[in-house]
């Protein structure tokens, strides 16, 4: 009697590393379509394969162990190696999320004490008492997420656990993922945290092979996912993405799916951004997803099941750092928002424009894009209707392109598009104006934002005695007018967009207000961008003060609402009530970061009383 032959199972990565590839012969069909099926995201492949993701595959790991035959599974070497790591990590995760739930500690955890001897003699800058302990977590698990707040020092913290890492000889490269606005941190920190600054290289078209560090922007990832893969296996590396909520939509995204392929290539990981989950806890799951694949999802999904976010914080702390506001000891913020009354012509313009917008029966792609016109339009009419006669410039850092608005030209909109901007200014261009006028006489520089290009120049022009400096996507000499502000005394304030400017730059040591011209519902930015003025490094006695301008009855009110809302999300998820505080300024009178909620706020907007 003879024996069957094996049934054969091989298994391996795809072409982009992000999906699993399970491969059989023919007379084993039947068995791979029944395992493919047990995943969520399992499918066919051509005749005798089967593709799975990657993230699926590791959480369900065990599955293989259902086909008929396990001594005919194989595995592609690349594949095991991460296979057997990821089983290591869960094991990790969840003995740390167990050491969390019962209030122990976890067996091996590294001292805050033992710190400074594990980075070596070449390092030399001097870390606070919370970088300290939030790099000894760090180095207590292999991956991991520091979550502190904007102006932490979380770019000297992660340059301390490579520090640490080399000194071990577990890694020798650092690979840096994070906005070009970041470059100068990381190069800033390489000088002053070394004896012998660290070999920087900013990546163009090929890697430099002798580099110990390279930075890479989000944008070049995808091109270059093959040149960053060949990189990075050279040699053990640390694999660091830096304002890592860019990358929150996960393999759903562009971004997410490139950073999903090169991370299991990557000894370590670890990710840093102050606003884990602006959204809500999807956008924890993508990062969490990126630093245990597999596990950091259903970490997070399980803490969450619940909906009680303060609990779901508590549950997951043991898996990331966050030193807060309060323990940067920084002095407190002063954020008002200042309302506004729009002229009665204004007004008028404004409500004709909402009542247009309504309608409509669209596919819901086609409706989403239209509803972000819509928003554009409105925040536009809610500052300045001569924004609606001109469309966006083209660097405006937008999502989508947004004609000038194109009415009928006998139609009553059409007229007070027509003649309003000729006869009235914006209330809010004159609260900016006469704002930024009172600060010059005390001595102070003002920070000011606006989404639009077009209110930047034409604030820039109205400004021109405070020799402005000004910042978007189409400055030139960016960097000339950031020294400039920084250093010339007579250079009084700054107009930026918070997409441009809102991450990676330091104004703390010369600017202490801000006024924001307009907002968009991403409260993530919104937060990165308070922190260019409130963050470590200010003297006990400096008075900060943001204020937000606010167009009474427009889209403006909607905005701040929702951003409230999101701020103390992540003020729960996050277990940390400085958030929490930004959620609720004090007032004065009583597309862009759009989830569904924001859609049907901004849906209940267009449909209310004029």
């Amino acid at each position: 009697m003879t024996s069957s032959a094996p049934s054969p199972l091989r298994l391996g990565f795809d072409e982009t590393r992000t999906k699993v590839v399970l491969r059989t012969d023919q007379a084993s069909y039947s068995d791979l379509v029944k395992l493919a099926a047990r995943y969520s995201s399992g499918s066919q492949r051509g005749k005798l394969a089967a593709e799975v993701d990657l993230e699926d595959f590791l959480a369900h790991l065990t599955l293989v162990n259902e086909w008929p035959d396990l001594a005919a599974v194989s595995f592609d070497a690349d594949l095991r190696a991460l296979a057997e790591g990821s089983v290591r990590d869960a094991q990790a995760v969840e003995s740390r999320l167990d050491a969390g739930r019962q209030g122990m500690e976890v067996a091996g955890e590294v001292s805050p004490h033992e710190v400074a001897p594990r980075l070596g003699a070449a390092w030399q800058a001097p870390l606070t008492e919370f970088q300290t302990r939030d790099i000894a977590k760090l180095l207590s698990i292999r991956h991991g997420a520091n979550f502190s707040v904007p102006g932490a020092g979380k770019t000297r913290t992660a340059m301390a656990v490579y520090a640490a890492l080399r000194e071990e000889g577990k890694v020798r490269r650092l690979l840096v993922v994070s906005p070009k606005s970041a470059y100068e941190a990381w190069r800033e920190e390489s000088e002053g945290c070394f004896t012998v600054p660290l070999r920087i290289s900013l990546f163009e078209r090929r890697p430099d092979q002798g580099a110990e560090v390279l930075l890479v922007n989000y944008e070049r990832l995808y091109r270059y996912q093959a040149e960053l893969a060949d990189w990075m296996s050279a040699v053990p590396t640390l694999m660091v993405l830096d304002e890592a909520h860019r990358m929150k939509l996960g393999v759903r995204g562009t971004y997410g799916s490139t950073c999903m392929a090169l991370g299991p290539l990557a000894h370590h990981r670890l990710i840093l951004t102050g606003t884990p989950a602006p959204n809500g806890a999807k956008d924890l799951e993508s990062l969490l997803s990126f630093v245990w694949p597999g596990h950091g999802r259903r970490a997070v999904d399980k803490a969450v099941a619940g909906g009680d976010l303060v609990h779901a914080s508590k549950v997951l702390r043991p898996l990331f750092t966050r030193t807060t506001k309060k323990e940067l000891g920084l002095p407190p913020v002063d954020i008002r928002a200042r309302y506004v009354d729009l002229p009665a012509a204004h007004r008028k313009l404004y409500s004709a424009l909402r009542g247009e917008a309504v309608g409509g029966d669209l596919a819901e792609q086609e409706e989403l894009a239209r509803l972000g016109k819509v928003l554009v339009y409105l925040m536009m009419a809610s500052t300045s209707p001569a924004l609606l006669a001109k469309g966006l410039d083209r660097f405006e850092p937008l999502p989508f392109q947004v004609p000038p608005l194109r009415l009928p030209i006998d139609s009553r909109l059409s007229e007070l598009l027509r003649d309003l901007p000729q006869y009235e200014t914006s209330p809010k261009y004159e609260a900016v104006l006469r704002t930024v006028a009172e600060n010059a006489r005390e001595g102070r520089k003002t920070l000011v934002w606006s989404t639009f290009v077009r209110n930047l120049t034409t604030l820039g022009g109205a400004l021109a005695k405070f020799n402005p400096a000004i910042v978007h996507g189409g400055t030139a000499d960016r960097d000339e007018q950031i020294r400039r502000f920084r250093q010339d005394p007579d250079c009084m304030v700054l107009l930026s967009n918070p997409a441009t400017l809102g991450e990676g730059i330091s104004l703390h040591h010369v600017c202490h207000d801000a006024i924001y011209v307009d907002r968009d519902f991403a409260a993530g930015r919104f937060l990165q961008s308070l922190d260019r003025i409130h963050r470590l490094g200010l003297t006990a006695d400096t008075h900060t003060r943001i204020t937000v301008l606010v167009a009474s009855g427009t889209i403006d009110e909607v905005i701040h609402e929702r951003l409230g809302h999101k701020l103390n999300f992540m003020a729960s998820i996050l277990d940390d009530p400085s958030v929490r505080e930004l959620a609720d300024p004090e007032e004065e009178v009583a597309p862009w970061g759009m989830d569904r909620a924001d859609l049907n706020a901004l849906m209940d907007h267009l449909r209310g009383p004029g």
